[in-house]
């Protein structure tokens, strides 16, 4: 009898599906079972195709390319149905795929059999689980969780615990654990279902160890064992060592990355697993999502350690410090990518004894930001070692940024950049700040008392604009007890704020009384991003809008039992009268807390009025001091406006229309006092408030 007569008789039949030509051969009882003339023949894919159930073809599809990639038989259960999509019988398929030589990955043609089954009866699960969807969608259930979860992974830590947590469905493993490949050797990255010290003997081991996962990184093949006795007989050599871990079946899966076989993965089981192609299917698919999550995880935390290399090396520790001016500093990246930006601070030690503080912000927060920081900050270090000045340090460091734009010829797409700076002068003996400003955000002055203003200053325009540019100096006395505090825009404009909302923002933290300057700048910080417990030594957990640089410093010494009056001055240049209006806000600053209002107000106006006919009605500048000091709800303030003219102001008493000769009569009625005092050249034109309570509202 022929074989063909007695496959025949027990319903089987054979085909040959030549994947590349797009043809199948079936025998006769083949071609019955699928529902065409029992005839033997060859049919176009198509036709064929077409007697599937389409959710079946689908699933055959992936078990022939799972069985080709493993070089395994591919089983499957299919529904076959009519034209009109009738179910009409329900076949078994078993067959081999063989590569064609010389083709590639879908080139191969599959030989096997076709089998009639029984269809299964209402009460039977058996079989009618294998042909139902509900398992194939537990297993898509599966692994849209399993692929989600290693997709959120950020670690190879958190990757290894997903993998531990995986409950697969219907076969879940009891032991897991993951090898990687270093050189010719074999290691293990992680594993679980163990107890400590179970991993030693397969720690590391050669890759031409008789072991499966060694042979599955080789030869980028799974291997499926069901049973010890399997095991033993494919890797005698290395059975003894898993034999005491008493499991009954095992699969171990190459991780494949990129093309490339970066280790294994085994998974062991205390019941026997057949290894059905759904089950092999499931498994694949795991080690598949498991290498990517691994792949992924490895590269940013090798980018993460290079980024936070490249970050301690851009941004020095503080040093000793300064000898009666404590500081301290902090620096938070935008987070994301590389934990760099251009955002810095720094404190050079000066030919003269004295130190020098800078704070900066180059544009942009890439690694050409980070590369153009460190280029600057090199360089400043450099212009001040030399003992020049803050305005000529600034000048030149202009010049450097602006003839690196040249060499570059603003060819790249981002164009030339240019980068804020604050660079100051500190002498500790005297409690001095030389300030030049280069388009950075003025200082802030916390008095003894706990008032905090910010010192305008004189500046000039950003560093790279122009290579010629001027940066005036300007001085600050810190008295015992004060603090200065220095940031970048970042600390500020963070969150939607503008500059003045930024800064009503900070201010609350600024006036806490605290000693320690650390807590300070941790405040300050947290004010804008929360705990900074880890800003400068780890991975930050989300992305930021800025940079951050903040550098608080504050002059020691013995303090009165009475906090000093509160001081500030500035000078308005003729060519500059828009230095009124900040004069005024100013004013207003160091007297955030006055008790009335309307008070305030009338001192605003008085010295707007005083520096007004200073620049109207003289050649020169003018130079404001206010002061105020006392108890508070008892304090009395003095503003003076002085200028080099020896022409005294005279009362005059003008019409409705006049458009000015108004200051010195408001003066008369709003001030407590008020006066004109000549001086060697120049004079002096004073006015007092004496605090009083705010009145009762109606």
């Amino acid at each position: 009898m022929r074989t063909e007569e007695v496959l025949a008789a027990i319903a089987t039949g054979l085909w040959c599906w030549d994947n590349e030509a797009g043809t199948v051969t079936l025998d006769a009882e083949a071609a019955r079972l699928l529902g065409l003339p029992a005839e033997p023949g060859d049919f176009r894919e198509s036709m064929v195709r077409s007697r599937f159930h389409p959710v079946d073809w689908n699933e055959i599809y992936g078990v022939v390319n799972l069985a080709v990639s493993e070089g395994t038989l591919a089983e499957a259960r299919l529904r076959i149905v009519d034209e009109a999509g009738h179910v009409l019988r329900i076949v078994r398929s078993r067959s081999k795929p063989v590569l064609r030589a010389g083709g590639g990955p879908q080139s191969y043609v599959l030989t096997g059999t076709l089998q009639e089954v029984a269809e299964p009866q209402p009460d039977s699960t058996a079989e009618h689980t294998a042909i139902t969807g509900d398992w194939r969608r537990s297993r898509e259930a599966f692994l849209l969780d399993a692929g989600r979860a290693l997709a959120e992974a950020r670690s190879t830590e958190e990757v290894l615990r997903v993998a531990a947590s995986l409950s697969m469905p219907g076969f879940s493993p009891d032991g897991l654990a993951v090898f990687g490949v270093a050189g010719e050797r074999l290691t293990i990255i992680g594993h679980h279902g163990h107890h400590v010290g179970d991993e030693h003997p397969f720690a590391d081991m050669p890759l031409d160890t008789d072991y499966p996962a060694a042979e599955a990184v080789r030869t980028g093949r799974a291997i499926y064992l069901p049973s010890p006795d399997e095991y033993r007989r494919q890797f005698s050599a290395t059975w003894p060592l898993a034999r005491r871990f008493g499991r009954r079946s095992w699969a171990f899966l190459p991780l494949i990355a990129s093309g490339h076989v970066m280790g294994a993965w085994m998974a062991g089981f205390r019941h026997p697993v057949s290894f059905s192609p759904d089950e092999r299917a499931v498994l694949t698919t795991v080690a598949r999502m498991l290498a990517q999550a691994l792949d992924r995880a490895g590269a940013a935390e090798t980018e993460r350690e290079l980024s936070l290399g490249l970050q301690r090396s851009m941004m020095p520790s503080l040093g000793p410090g300064i000898p009666g001016m404590p500081v301290a500093a902090r620096y938070v990246p935008t987070g994301g990518g590389l934990q760099v930006g251009g955002d810095w601070y720094d404190m050079i030690p000066l030919p003269n004894g004295r130190m020098a503080l800078v704070i900066g912000d180059v544009q942009g927060h890439d690694v050409r930001a980070a590369g153009l920081m460190g280029q600057l900050r090199i360089a400043l270090r450099a212009y001040a070692s030399e003992g020049h000045r803050p305005d000529a340090v600034l000048s030149r460091a202009s010049r450097f940024l602006a003839g690196l734009a040249e060499e570059q010829g603003g060819c790249e797409s981002a164009g030339p950049r240019f980068a804020t700076c604050l660079y100051a002068e500190a002498d500790p003996e005297t409690g001095t700040l030389d300030i030049a400003r280069a388009g950075h955000p003025d200082p802030v002055v916390i008095s003894v008392d706990g008032t905090a203003v910010i010192r305008q200053t004189a500046g000039g325009l950003p560093l790279g604009i122009e290579a010629d540019s001027d940066y005036p100096t300007t001085r600050v006395v810190l008295e015992p007890g004060e603090t200065i505090m220095l940031c970048t825009d970042g600390l500020i404009e963070t969150g939607g704020h503008d500059m003045a909302t930024g800064w009503q923002r900070l201010r609350p933290i600024l006036e806490q009384p605290t000693g320690d300057l650390e807590k300070l700048a941790d405040a300050l910080v947290q004010a804008v991003h929360g705990p900074t417990s880890h800003y400068t030594t780890g991975p930050l957990a989300d992305r930021r809008e800025d940079d951050i640089a903040v550098l608080v410093l504050r002059r020691e010494g013995p303090t009165t039992r009475q906090a000093p009056p509160r001081r500030t001055a500035m000078t308005i240049a003729q060519a500059d009268p828009e230095r009124i209006a900040a004069a005024r806000q100013q004013l207003r600053e160091l007297l955030h807390d006055w008790a009335d209002p309307e008070q305030v107000d009338s001192a605003v106006l008085m010295l707007s009025e005083m520096a007004t006919n200073v620049l109207v009605h003289t050649d020169g500048d003018a130079l404001m001091v206010a002061e105020a000091g006392g108890e508070r709800g008892e304090r009395r303030l003095r503003v003076e406006v002085a200028d080099g003219s020896d022409e005294l102001p005279h009362k005059r008493r003008p019409g409705e229309m006049a458009s000015s000769g108004r200051g010195l009569v408001l003066m008369e009625m709003l001030a407590d006092a008020w006066g004109v005092d000549p001086r060697g050249e120049g004079k002096s034109i004073w006015f007092e408030l004496q605090e009083t309570q705010e009145p009762p509202a109606p």
